[in-house]
């Protein structure tokens, strides 16, 4: 069953379906690559940290749930998504993560919006039409057209993976296709 939250971008509303309770680049910046383990919920390893900057009124006015306080209003958040800009406190920390096979990493969401942290072939667009063209992402990344209920987090919920082979894997967030990370595993 795949989530659809709603927008329209530029007069239109963000509604989530049924997400924000299911459990389960262009701005230049330098990399920063996590080494660290931390535990979280009991289950230990290397933490991407899921951040966004929300104000609960004015998101909440254009029909999206924000549990932070204080942070970006929604039309100033709409005015810094551009294919050259988008807006730097949605995003994941660190876009770089290293870890050995066979080792765990946890998505943590620290934000007051509901976010994604989907395995993706190639980064792209997310299910939000209006959030993909304002960032230049105009096409939806393919991970992004199968979520489930189960692959939303909402604000301090963390989802756990384990490096199972070596390589490279992109990880976005198919509500704002922005937030990016890549992990490295090595053997």
């Amino acid at each position: 069953m795949r989530c659809s939250p709603l927008i329209a971008l530029f007069g239109f509303a963000l509604i989530q379906t049924g997400c924000a309770d299911s459990r389960a680049p262009s701005e230049t910046r330098t990399p920063r690559v996590a080494n660290a383990d931390r535990t979280v919920s009991g289950e230990t390893g290397k933490v991407v940290s899921i951040f966004d900057g929300c104000d609960p009124t004015t998101f909440g006015q254009n029909g999206v749930s924000c549990t932070r306080p204080g942070g970006v209003k929604f039309d100033q958040f709409l005015s810094q998504i551009t294919p050259q800009h988008q807006p730097g406190a949605w995003h994941f920390a660190p876009s770089e993560l290293n870890v050995k096979v066979g080792e765990g990493f946890i998505a943590l969401n620290r934000g007051g919006e509901v976010h994604t942290f989907t395995e993706v072939d190639h980064f792209g667009g997310g299910i939000i039409p209006g959030l993909n063209a304002a960032s230049g992402n105009p096409d939806e990344a393919e991970a992004c057209k199968h979520l489930t209920p189960a692959d939303f987090l909402s604000p301090g919920q963390s989802q756990v993976d384990v490096a199972d082979e070596g390589g490279t894997e992109l990880y976005q967030c198919c509500i704002h296709p922005w937030m990016r990370t890549v992990v490295h595993k090595k053997g």
